[in-house]
Protein backbone atom coordinates (compact mmCIF):
# COMPACT_ATOMS: atom_id res chain seq x y z
CA UNK A 1 0.00 0.00 0.00
CA UNK A 2 1.40 3.38 -0.94
CA UNK A 3 2.38 5.86 1.74
CA UNK A 4 -0.38 8.26 0.57
CA UNK A 5 -3.10 5.59 0.85
CA UNK A 6 -1.83 4.56 4.29
CA UNK A 7 -2.05 8.16 5.51
CA UNK A 8 -5.64 8.42 4.30
CA UNK A 9 -6.65 5.19 6.06
CA UNK A 10 -5.03 6.33 9.32
CA UNK A 11 -6.83 9.66 9.10
CA UNK A 12 -10.21 7.93 8.56
CA UNK A 13 -9.64 5.52 11.48
CA UNK A 14 -8.60 8.37 13.75
CA UNK A 15 -11.77 10.28 12.90
CA UNK A 16 -13.97 7.19 13.55
CA UNK A 17 -12.33 6.54 16.93
CA UNK A 18 -12.77 10.17 17.97
CA UNK A 19 -16.42 10.13 16.95
CA UNK A 20 -17.00 6.91 18.91
CA UNK A 21 -15.41 8.41 22.03
CA UNK A 22 -17.48 11.58 21.76
CA UNK A 23 -20.68 9.56 21.22
CA UNK A 24 -19.88 7.39 24.25
CA UNK A 25 -19.26 10.44 26.44
CA UNK A 26 -22.52 11.98 25.24
CA UNK A 27 -24.42 8.84 26.14
CA UNK A 28 -22.80 8.78 29.59
CA UNK A 29 -23.79 12.42 30.13
CA UNK A 30 -27.37 11.73 29.11
CA UNK A 31 -27.44 8.65 31.33
CA UNK A 32 -26.03 10.62 34.28
CA UNK A 33 -28.52 13.42 33.73
CA UNK A 34 -31.38 10.93 33.56
CA UNK A 35 -30.15 9.20 36.72
CA UNK A 36 -29.80 12.50 38.57
CA UNK A 37 -33.24 13.63 37.40
CA UNK A 38 -34.76 10.32 38.46
CA UNK A 39 -33.04 10.52 41.83
CA UNK A 40 -34.20 14.10 42.28
CA UNK A 41 -37.76 13.19 41.36
CA UNK A 42 -37.61 10.20 43.67
CA UNK A 43 -36.29 12.40 46.47
CA UNK A 44 -38.98 15.00 45.85
CA UNK A 45 -41.65 12.34 45.84
CA UNK A 46 -40.29 10.91 49.06
CA UNK A 47 -40.28 14.31 50.79
CA UNK A 48 -43.75 15.12 49.51
CA UNK A 49 -45.30 11.89 50.74
CA UNK A 50 -43.55 12.13 54.10
CA UNK A 51 -45.27 15.42 55.01
CA UNK A 52 -47.89 14.76 57.70
CA UNK A 53 -51.48 15.37 56.58
CA UNK A 54 -53.28 18.24 58.28
CA UNK A 55 -55.68 17.07 60.95
CA UNK A 56 -59.38 17.89 60.74
CA UNK A 57 -61.75 17.72 63.71
CA UNK A 58 -65.33 18.66 64.43
CA UNK A 59 -65.84 21.38 67.04
CA UNK A 60 -69.12 21.58 68.96
CA UNK A 61 -69.52 24.76 71.03
CA UNK A 62 -72.14 24.63 73.82
CA UNK A 63 -73.12 27.54 76.07
CA UNK A 64 -74.98 30.80 76.49
CA UNK A 65 -74.34 34.26 75.01
CA UNK A 66 -70.55 34.31 75.43
CA UNK A 67 -70.31 31.01 73.54
CA UNK A 68 -71.76 32.65 70.42
CA UNK A 69 -69.65 35.80 70.59
CA UNK A 70 -72.34 38.27 71.70
CA UNK A 71 -71.18 41.90 71.63
CA UNK A 72 -72.93 45.25 71.34
CA UNK A 73 -73.00 46.42 67.73
CA UNK A 74 -74.31 49.51 65.90
CA UNK A 75 -77.20 47.35 64.73
CA UNK A 76 -78.00 46.16 68.26
CA UNK A 77 -76.23 48.12 71.03
CA UNK A 78 -77.58 45.70 73.65
CA UNK A 79 -75.64 42.86 72.02
CA UNK A 80 -76.02 40.23 69.33
CA UNK A 81 -74.15 37.06 68.28
CA UNK A 82 -71.07 37.70 66.15
CA UNK A 83 -68.44 35.62 64.35
CA UNK A 84 -65.73 37.15 66.57
CA UNK A 85 -66.28 34.99 69.66
CA UNK A 86 -63.80 32.71 71.38
CA UNK A 87 -64.89 29.67 69.34
CA UNK A 88 -64.14 31.49 66.06
CA UNK A 89 -60.81 32.64 67.44
CA UNK A 90 -59.92 29.13 68.64
CA UNK A 91 -60.53 27.91 65.08
CA UNK A 92 -57.99 30.50 63.86
CA UNK A 93 -55.46 29.62 66.58
CA UNK A 94 -55.65 25.92 65.80
CA UNK A 95 -55.41 26.59 62.05
CA UNK A 96 -52.03 28.19 62.72
CA UNK A 97 -50.94 24.81 64.16
CA UNK A 98 -52.15 22.95 61.07
CA UNK A 99 -55.39 21.76 62.67
CA UNK A 100 -58.74 22.38 61.00
CA UNK A 101 -61.77 22.73 63.28
CA UNK A 102 -65.22 22.54 61.69
CA UNK A 103 -67.29 24.67 64.05
CA UNK A 104 -70.91 24.09 65.05
CA UNK A 105 -72.37 26.56 67.58
CA UNK A 106 -75.46 25.56 69.54
CA UNK A 107 -75.28 28.33 72.16
CA UNK A 108 -78.26 30.46 73.10
CA UNK A 109 -78.03 33.99 74.61
CA UNK A 110 -79.52 34.33 78.07
CA UNK A 111 -79.79 30.61 78.62
CA UNK A 112 -79.49 29.04 82.07
CA UNK A 113 -78.64 25.37 82.55
CA UNK A 114 -82.28 24.66 83.46
CA UNK A 115 -83.41 26.19 80.16
CA UNK A 116 -80.79 24.17 78.31
CA UNK A 117 -82.16 20.95 79.77
CA UNK A 118 -85.90 21.54 79.87
CA UNK A 119 -86.70 24.74 77.95
CA UNK A 120 -88.57 26.91 77.23
CA UNK A 121 -85.80 28.14 75.03
CA UNK A 122 -85.89 31.16 72.67
CA UNK A 123 -83.42 29.44 70.34
CA UNK A 124 -85.14 26.05 70.00
CA UNK A 125 -88.65 24.86 69.17
CA UNK A 126 -90.15 22.27 71.55
CA UNK A 127 -89.59 19.41 71.97
CA UNK A 128 -86.03 20.27 70.90
CA UNK A 129 -83.70 21.84 73.45
CA UNK A 130 -80.09 22.93 73.42
CA UNK A 131 -79.12 19.71 75.20
CA UNK A 132 -81.18 17.41 72.98
CA UNK A 133 -79.65 18.93 69.85
CA UNK A 134 -76.16 18.46 71.30
CA UNK A 135 -76.93 14.80 71.96
CA UNK A 136 -78.23 14.37 68.40
CA UNK A 137 -75.01 15.94 67.05
CA UNK A 138 -72.85 13.54 69.06
CA UNK A 139 -74.91 10.54 67.96
CA UNK A 140 -74.75 11.58 64.31
CA UNK A 141 -70.96 11.97 64.49
CA UNK A 142 -70.29 9.12 66.88
CA UNK A 143 -67.09 7.96 65.18
CA UNK A 144 -65.66 11.40 64.43
CA UNK A 145 -62.79 13.09 66.24
CA UNK A 146 -64.58 15.95 67.98
CA UNK A 147 -63.81 18.77 70.38
CA UNK A 148 -66.67 19.92 72.63
CA UNK A 149 -66.42 23.12 74.69
CA UNK A 150 -68.96 23.64 77.48
CA UNK A 151 -69.56 27.19 78.73
CA UNK A 152 -72.37 27.17 81.30
CA UNK A 153 -73.14 28.38 84.81
CA UNK A 154 -72.91 32.17 84.92
CA UNK A 155 -76.57 32.78 84.12
CA UNK A 156 -77.62 30.34 86.83
CA UNK A 157 -75.68 32.31 89.46
CA UNK A 158 -76.55 35.66 87.92
CA UNK A 159 -80.12 35.16 89.13
CA UNK A 160 -78.76 36.29 92.53
CA UNK A 161 -77.52 39.62 91.11
CA UNK A 162 -79.93 42.52 90.97
CA UNK A 163 -78.63 45.87 89.73
CA UNK A 164 -76.17 46.88 92.49
CA UNK A 165 -77.21 44.22 94.97
CA UNK A 166 -76.31 40.57 95.52
CA UNK A 167 -78.72 38.36 97.41
CA UNK A 168 -76.11 36.50 99.46
CA UNK A 169 -78.75 34.04 100.72
CA UNK A 170 -79.34 33.06 97.09
CA UNK A 171 -75.73 32.19 96.17
CA UNK A 172 -75.37 28.89 98.05
CA UNK A 173 -78.63 27.27 96.87
CA UNK A 174 -78.04 28.45 93.28
CA UNK A 175 -74.57 26.94 93.25
CA UNK A 176 -75.99 23.68 94.64
CA UNK A 177 -78.56 23.71 91.85
CA UNK A 178 -75.84 24.49 89.31
CA UNK A 179 -73.79 21.53 90.53
CA UNK A 180 -76.73 19.15 90.12
CA UNK A 181 -77.76 20.48 86.72
CA UNK A 182 -74.27 20.69 85.22
CA UNK A 183 -73.52 17.16 86.44
CA UNK A 184 -76.63 15.98 84.61
CA UNK A 185 -75.59 17.82 81.44
CA UNK A 186 -72.05 16.42 81.49
CA UNK A 187 -73.29 12.88 82.20
CA UNK A 188 -75.74 13.13 79.31
CA UNK A 189 -73.11 14.49 76.91
CA UNK A 190 -70.35 12.04 77.85
CA UNK A 191 -72.72 9.08 77.49
CA UNK A 192 -73.74 10.26 74.03
CA UNK A 193 -70.15 10.90 72.93
CA UNK A 194 -68.13 8.53 70.79
CA UNK A 195 -64.64 7.24 71.61
CA UNK A 196 -62.84 10.14 69.94
CA UNK A 197 -64.55 13.07 71.66
CA UNK A 198 -62.61 15.49 73.87
CA UNK A 199 -64.45 17.78 76.29
CA UNK A 200 -63.17 21.05 77.74
CA UNK A 201 -64.99 23.35 80.16
CA UNK A 202 -64.72 27.10 80.63
CA UNK A 203 -64.54 29.14 83.79
CA UNK A 204 -66.04 32.62 83.92
CA UNK A 205 -64.68 36.12 84.35
CA UNK A 206 -66.16 38.65 86.79
CA UNK A 207 -67.58 41.62 84.86
CA UNK A 208 -68.71 43.29 88.10
CA UNK A 209 -65.15 44.10 89.19
CA UNK A 210 -65.45 47.29 87.18
CA UNK A 211 -68.04 48.60 89.65
CA UNK A 212 -65.24 49.10 92.17
CA UNK A 213 -64.31 52.31 90.35
CA UNK A 214 -67.47 53.87 91.82
CA UNK A 215 -68.05 54.71 95.46
CA UNK A 216 -70.87 53.61 97.72
CA UNK A 217 -73.22 50.79 96.75
CA UNK A 218 -71.37 50.04 93.50
CA UNK A 219 -68.09 49.49 95.33
CA UNK A 220 -69.76 47.22 97.90
CA UNK A 221 -71.44 45.31 95.07
CA UNK A 222 -68.10 44.76 93.33
CA UNK A 223 -66.54 43.52 96.55
CA UNK A 224 -69.37 41.04 97.18
CA UNK A 225 -69.17 39.75 93.62
CA UNK A 226 -65.60 38.50 94.10
CA UNK A 227 -66.30 35.62 96.52
CA UNK A 228 -69.52 34.74 94.65
CA UNK A 229 -67.72 34.40 91.30
CA UNK A 230 -64.82 32.60 92.96
CA UNK A 231 -67.26 30.03 94.33
CA UNK A 232 -68.85 29.74 90.89
CA UNK A 233 -65.50 28.84 89.30
CA UNK A 234 -64.69 26.40 92.10
CA UNK A 235 -68.01 24.63 91.55
CA UNK A 236 -67.48 24.51 87.78
CA UNK A 237 -63.97 23.09 88.20
CA UNK A 238 -65.22 20.42 90.60
CA UNK A 239 -67.99 19.26 88.27
CA UNK A 240 -65.76 19.21 85.19
CA UNK A 241 -63.03 17.52 87.19
CA UNK A 242 -65.39 14.73 88.25
CA UNK A 243 -65.65 13.85 84.54
CA UNK A 244 -61.88 14.27 84.03
CA UNK A 245 -62.58 17.33 81.88
CA UNK A 246 -60.05 20.21 82.04
CA UNK A 247 -61.32 23.76 82.54
CA UNK A 248 -59.93 26.86 80.84
CA UNK A 249 -58.77 29.36 83.46
CA UNK A 250 -60.55 32.48 82.27
CA UNK A 251 -59.92 34.17 85.64
CA UNK A 252 -56.18 33.91 84.98
CA UNK A 253 -56.62 35.06 81.39
CA UNK A 254 -58.40 38.19 82.63
CA UNK A 255 -55.73 38.84 85.33
CA UNK A 256 -58.43 38.98 88.00
CA UNK A 257 -56.06 38.23 90.88
CA UNK A 258 -53.69 41.07 89.97
CA UNK A 259 -54.34 43.73 92.58
CA UNK A 260 -51.43 45.96 91.55
CA UNK A 261 -52.32 49.65 91.92
CA UNK A 262 -52.32 51.66 88.69
CA UNK A 263 -52.96 55.35 88.18
CA UNK A 264 -55.48 56.08 85.44
CA UNK A 265 -55.54 59.88 85.90
CA UNK A 266 -54.08 62.54 88.16
CA UNK A 267 -56.79 61.93 90.72
CA UNK A 268 -57.83 58.32 90.05
CA UNK A 269 -56.11 55.09 91.04
CA UNK A 270 -57.46 51.62 90.30
CA UNK A 271 -56.13 48.05 90.26
CA UNK A 272 -54.69 46.09 87.37
CA UNK A 273 -57.52 43.55 87.38
CA UNK A 274 -60.13 46.29 87.00
CA UNK A 275 -58.08 47.82 84.19
CA UNK A 276 -58.08 44.48 82.36
CA UNK A 277 -61.79 44.00 83.00
CA UNK A 278 -62.43 47.36 81.31
CA UNK A 279 -60.27 46.28 78.38
CA UNK A 280 -61.69 42.77 78.04
CA UNK A 281 -65.41 43.62 78.51
CA UNK A 282 -67.79 46.41 77.53
CA UNK A 283 -68.48 47.30 81.17
CA UNK A 284 -66.54 50.58 80.99
CA UNK A 285 -67.69 51.56 77.51
CA UNK A 286 -69.87 54.69 77.16
CA UNK A 287 -73.49 54.48 76.10
CA UNK A 288 -75.06 53.12 73.97
CA UNK A 289 -72.62 50.15 73.95
CA UNK A 290 -71.87 50.05 77.65
CA UNK A 291 -71.98 49.03 80.31
CA UNK A 292 -72.34 45.52 78.88
CA UNK A 293 -71.30 42.22 80.48
CA UNK A 294 -69.96 40.66 77.30
CA UNK A 295 -66.32 40.48 76.19
CA UNK A 296 -64.71 42.77 73.64
CA UNK A 297 -62.62 41.39 70.78
CA UNK A 298 -59.62 41.45 73.12
CA UNK A 299 -61.60 39.59 75.79
CA UNK A 300 -62.71 36.86 73.40
CA UNK A 301 -59.12 36.48 72.21
CA UNK A 302 -57.96 36.03 75.82
CA UNK A 303 -60.64 33.37 76.40
CA UNK A 304 -59.65 31.55 73.19
CA UNK A 305 -56.01 31.49 74.28
CA UNK A 306 -56.98 30.15 77.71
CA UNK A 307 -59.08 27.49 76.01
CA UNK A 308 -56.26 26.49 73.69
CA UNK A 309 -54.01 25.88 76.70
CA UNK A 310 -56.25 23.02 77.88
CA UNK A 311 -56.98 21.52 74.47
CA UNK A 312 -54.75 18.44 74.07
CA UNK A 313 -52.20 18.71 71.28
CA UNK A 314 -53.60 15.61 69.58
CA UNK A 315 -57.17 15.32 70.72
Amino acid sequence: MSTRRLSVVVAILTTLVAATIVLGMSRQTVSATTTTSTATNSSTTSVSTSLPPKATYLYLDIGASVSVGVQPTPRDPTGQPTNRGYSNRLVALEAARGITLKLTELGCPGESIAMMIHGPDPCYVAPDTHLSDAVVFLHNHHGAATLVSVDLGFNTLNACFHHLDIDLTCVTPQLALLRTQLTYVMRTLTRAAGPHVTFVGLGHYNPYLTKSTKEGAAEVFAGNSVPALRRLNQTLAQVYGSFKVPMADVVEAFHEEDMTKVRISKKEVTTRNVQYECKFTWMCAPKPFGPNLHPTDAGYQAIAQALQLVVPANF
